[in-house]
């Protein structure tokens, strides 16, 4: 046996040593959680416990739909907890009481061992495949692993799979065994029920960072997803309203990448987006309407699809269109309308590469009218390798029209013997249109690319990560350019860009006395004498 990693995670107080491990004994490689685990007595003795909080906390499911309720909603689940276990078991040490509060939260509230595989950030995937196998989970590092946890009973499973749905108004029955949904941490589920899952009922979980993703992470040489050259023509893009489509396989980042390059978008501008589940995170000041589809009720009604929003956002007068991923002929006909009348349009699309997924839109299910694809202002590929799980942006290209068809023509394609994106060809359009959008030379925007470049290379110099963090510096360049680049061109610490600025009352008590008393001044309304009134009453009154 050989130890491949050694660490520690945490859930509701519950801590648990993670070992990864390489066994003669297995083909693959295991997670395996080590945690006090309780003996029949003081699990007989929980079990009662259970009940009585149950009946003195008063809990609807209207308060467990919102993240701050539940928060809410578990401080008081566990104060309750450990009141009762302090009478009870009045010989457990603190330690004790915290471990066997947190495991009540876990069952009574959580998915049981779930949440401490939930709790792990080193994992990506947690899927259940039925009751007769381990739980299977994706490591960041050491890609498939088989765990050491397994959920005895298929019931259970369900059970699991109902509190998901029950806490985002959701169902999943034998009539509808099929649901896409997504905890409120933000993690997106799937659950398929027996008989349509034959093995037995099955969850997968895909995590989500709980800070998500910037351009800063992925220009990063940590990382080296992009380079600051190819994300700084990104941000003109975004700025100038490009339609830009993402593509590549499963799990290659293609909704990451996106959620990156919208940190870009000026803050005066209106952004939707329309998703099957809430994944993209962005800044709070951003003016951004997210919206979510919804699932049939058990009679079939109530449904809204992706298309009824993407046609409904188009009198939502936003200025940019985000559309979670695109799936369908109509939701593609309805996307390349919305270019077609003026909106900026961004989505995902699963391709391999730019000139697979150019057939994949042209041809059956999409079957896109191939000149529709000029619309298209640049198409981004992001690549996963199997092998080792790194992602890399793979190709950058743009759709050309010629005579009654369309070719692609690359601009960045990665290169995997150097690790680097490089520059395989011209642009013959997309330069073209920038200079149309925004009036400026091949020589001017080469001069706000490099600006742009040092900008993001500033931000990754001093470290600046956090989604609102990133979209403050980004919106300083809209607001006052000059100012941000004076700050990035003498290596100024970022928190005065940062920290909120104070504004109103306070700015005009800063202001010297002087200028207090002038303001009072000029805005005093100037006193008449008792004479003068008289004489005004007296020409109104018509006396002499």
């Amino acid at each position: 046996m050989k130890v491949l990693a050694v660490y520690k995670v945490e859930s509701e107080q519950v801590v648990a040593d993670v070992r990864v491990l390489q066994r003669d004994d297995e083909y693959i490689n295991t997670y395996e959680l080590e945690y006090l685990h309780l003996n029949p007595a003081t699990r007989a003795v929980l079990q009662r416990l259970k009940e009585r909080i149950i009946d003195s906390v008063d809990v609807k499911i209207s308060d467990l739909v919102s993240k701050a309720e539940d928060e809410n909603i578990r401080r008081t689940f566990y104060k309750r907890a450990k009141e009762i276990l302090k009478r009870e078991l009045p010989d457990a040490t603190e330690d004790e009481e915290n471990f066997l509060s947190g495991r009540l939260m876990q069952e009574m509230l959580g998915l049981g061992d779930l949440e401490l595989l939930l709790s792990d950030p080193q994992l990506e995937e947690v899927i259940v495949n039925s009751a007769k196998e381990n739980v299977w989970v994706y490591h960041r590092t050491f890609g498939w692993l088989k765990s050491n946890i397994i959920i005895k009973k298929e019931e259970q499973i369900q059970n699991y799979s109902e509190i998901i749905g029950r806490k985002i108004g959701r169902q999943i029955t034998t009539l509808n065994p099929l649901m896409d949904a997504n905890l409120l941490s933000g993690n997106r589920v799937n659950c398929v029920l027996l008989p349509i899952s034959s093995k037995g009922n099955s969850i997968v979980i895909r995590k989500f960072r709980a800070d998500p993703w910037t351009i800063v992470h992925l220009i990063d040489p940590v990382n080296k997803t992009l380079s600051a050259e190819v994300a700084a023509l990104l941000w003109l893009c975004i700025q100038y309203e490009m339609n830009i489509l993402v593509g590549g396989g499963t799990g290659s980042g293609k909704t990451s990448f996106l959620n990156a390059v919208l940190l870009f978008t000026p803050p005066n501008q209106r952004v939707v987006s329309i998703e099957d589940t809430r994944e993209l995170v962005l800044p709070d000041f951003l003016h951004w309407t997210p919206m979510v589809t919804r699932q049939p009720n058990t009679e079939g009604k109530g449904e809204i699809t992706m298309l009824d929003l993407m046609i409904n956002s188009l009198r939502m007068r936003p200025d940019r269109i985000v559309l979670g991923e695109t799936r369908r002929q109509r939701e593609a006909e309805v996307l390349f309308e919305a270019m077609h009348t003026g909106h900026s349009v961004l989505s995902t699309f699963h391709a391999e590469d730019v000139f697979q997924l150019k057939n994949r839109l042209i041809h059956a299910p999409v079957n896109i009218p191939e000149l529709l694809l000029s619309a298209i202002n640049l198409v981004v590929i992001q690549y996963r390798q199997r092998r080792t799980g790194f992602r890399r942006t793979f190709e950058i290209a743009e759709f050309l029209e010629e005579e009654d068809k369309v070719s692609a023509n690359v601009l960045y394609r990665w290169n995997p013997q150097q690790d680097e994106l490089e520059k395989v060809g011209e642009s013959i359009k997309l330069y073209s249109t920038l200079s149309l959008y925004t009036g400026m030379t091949p020589k001017e925007i080469h001069g706000e690319l490099k600006e742009r470049q040092s900008v993001l290379e500033y931000m990754l110099k001093h470290r600046i990560f956090g989604v609102n963090e990133v979209g403050r510096i980004v919106a300083w360049y809209y607001r006052d350019k000059k100012r941000l680049i004076n700050v990035v061109e003498n290596d100024e610490e970022p928190n005065k860009l940062l920290e909120p600025e104070e504004t109103g009352k306070e700015e005009e008590e800063n202001q010297p006395m002087e200028n207090q008393k002038k303001k009072k001044e000029v805005h005093a309304p100037k006193k008449e004498s008792k004479d003068s009134i008289r004489k005004k009453l007296k020409a109104i009154l018509g006396e002499k």
